[in-house]
Parts: C-alpha cells; structure tokens; sequence
C-alpha cells in the first residue's frame, strides 16, 4: 500500500466542482436501460454508449471518475482506444465495480449481502493492470417492518471492510458503498436513524481492517424520505438531515463523500446536493456525486441508440455534469435546467 498514492487519487477523485460517473451497470441492469428506448442490449451496442458518454468534450471538467463494469473496462473507443486509457488522457480516473452483486441473506427475510469477496484479491490485481485505479461495491439496506437487523448491517460492513483492504493492498482507492435504500413508505427521521446505524457499524469495521481512511472514498445514500411516505421532506429538510448524519458518523479523515442518486430524478439530486453545499457550512469532506441514472436518463432520451443522435446526447450528457458542478458550489437554481 502506497498511501501517498492513494491519498492523491481519493483527493483527485473529489476535486472541486467535480463528481463521478457510475457507469457501472451490470449486463442484466444495462439491458434494462437500452430496453427503455427500444435499443437490444449487445456488446457493441453497450460499447457504443459507453462510448457515447467518455468521448463527450468538455466532460472532464464537471467529471473526475468513471466506474466500469468489468465487460466495459475491456472494451474500446470507435478508435481503438481501450476505455481506460481515453479515460486517463481526458484526466478522468478509470474505477471498477468488482462486486458480485447483493443477495439474499440466508436466515434473514428481505434482506441482503453483497457477494464477491472469493477470488477478489486475483480480480483486482488484474483491473489494476488494465487501467483502473478505484473499485466500488456496493450494500443494500433495507428498510422494513423489524429491519434492517445488526446481523445485516455487521455483515455487509464486514465485507465492505474486506473489499476496501484488498483495494488499497493493489493500489486501488476503495469506494465503499452502503446504501439505504429509498424504498418503503419510512420516514425521513428513520432513514436518519437507520443511516447513522449503517455509517456507524461500516467504519468500525473499516477501522479494525486497518483501512487508510485518507485513501477511500464513501458513497451513501442521501438521508430521504421512503419513496411512499406521505411525507415528502424538501431540499432543505434533507441537506440538513444528511448533514447532520454524516457529521455524527463519517470521520473527517475521509476526503470525500459522493452520494448515490438512489432513485431520484435528476434534478431532484442536482437539487438536494445543491442544497448541501449551499447550507453556508464547513465540512471537513467534499460532498459530491456519483450518480446513475441521474446524469444518464437525460442523454438516453436523446441517444435512442441512432449514430445521428450522438453529438446531441453528448450534449445533454455534458450538460447534467456542468449542473452536478453547479451544485457542489451550491451554486445551482432549477432555471440553469433550461439554459442547456
């Protein structure tokens, strides 16, 4: 482990005014997508998007990382260009999704634990020599009737501390992902509850691992209200609820924290961000993103899987970043949406 190393790239990867990409969906999750807009899901077809999004000019100055997914991380640009290297000459750091997906937990109905770790250490040996240089795995929390339970939230935290050792031993700056789901009718002041008890567990476990802290990233759930609560809390409620959340349970070691948009429409996360970075407080991490389906749905409309719609998807690509850059000043009003 070269924490200087890994230090300047956890610091790159939150620079001002930039987030992430999460362009890490799986086979199965992608096929989803393309199906939206009446496009069949194949290799060349994923490529061609993927494509799509990381030749766009101008992106690398609202975008500091993009996560792949392992078929994406092989693949090449229309020029031959292997992605993670077109990645890299833009000044955007290539990341991977080595996780194998969250499921169910044996013995705990409704609940769930991301698997992955056999074979890890091998796996991220070999996406560090293909270019990459931060990993992500993500858990799933769920709120319910009697859950989560501490059997799952100690379970997932085990395994994220796990997969962040292995990371930061390759040279890979881990991204650890627990994520409280949006769905459920919860409340805002349950998801605070059950996010602080997630926060709390994940960097206990983080610190007996033994993980660098100045080399790692935290990418978590906004705390918001349940997708069917009655009770929809706005932008300000949520900043700072979130806020204050991550104030009692996220070390100030950490460099960065990039929320997931976790369901949100684009400019509901653009908004809620905002409303963070605009709260006129010190924090001593950057709040960012790393968002989805947040900075795609809009150039997926556009793209519809035509050659000829390309330079416009690019541009509503490019213009979803330049808002997210917006909102890590705080500086973003819903009239920029139109200005594209």
């Amino acid at each position: 482990m070269n924490k200087t190393d890994l230090a300047a790239i956890a610091n790159a990867m939150v620079a001002e005014g930039k987030g992430i990409l999460a362009a890490d969906e799986s086979t199965s999750t992608i096929k989803k997508r393309l199906a939206s807009i009446d496009v069949e899901s194949t290799e060349e077809s994923r490529r061609a998007y993927r494509d799509l999004l990381f030749t766009t000019e101008g992106a690398e100055e609202f975008i500091s990382g993009v996560i792949l997914y392992d078929e994406t991380l092989r693949q090449k640009a229309g020029d031959g260009t292997p992605f993670p290297a077109l990645l890299n000459s833009r000044g955007i750091i290539p990341g991977i999704k080595p996780d194998k997906g969250a499921k169910p937990m044996a013995g705990f109905p409704g609940e769930k634990v991301t698997e992955g770790l056999d074979g890890l250490r091998e796996r991220l040996q070999e996406y560090y020599d293909l270019g990459a240089r931060f990993g992500k795995w993500r858990a799933v929390i769920t709120i319910g009737d009697n859950i989560p339970t501490r059997t799952c939230l100690a379970a997932n935290a085990h395994a994220l501390a796990r997969y962040a050792a292995l990371c930061q031993e390759v040279g890979l700056v881990p991204i650890v992902e627990p994520e409280v789901l949006m769905d459920g009718a919860h409340t805002l002041e349950r998801c605070e509850e059950v996010t602080t008890a997630t926060l709390n567990l994940v960097f206990a476990a983080l610190v007996e691992h033994g993980i660098f802290l100045e080399g790692a990233i935290l990418k978590p759930n906004m705390v918001i209200s349940g997708k069917e609560c009655p009770k929809q809390a706005g932008p300000k409620e949520i900043a700072e609820a979130t806020v204050r959340c991550f104030r009692r349970s996220v070390p100030a070691a950490i460099p960065g924290i990039v929320f997931l948009s976790g369901g949100q429409s684009p400019e509901e996360a653009t908004e809620n961000l905002n409303a963070m970075n605009a709260l006129g407080e010190q924090f001593p991490w950057e709040l960012s993103f790393s968002y989805g389906r947040a900075l795609q749905e809009p150039v997926l409309k556009v793209w519809k899987g035509k050659p000829a719609n390309v330079p416009a998807a690019q541009k509503a690509y490019y213009h979803r970043a330049k808002l997210n850059g917006a909102a890590r000043y705080g500086t973003y009003t819903r009239e920029m949406e139109q200005a594209g």
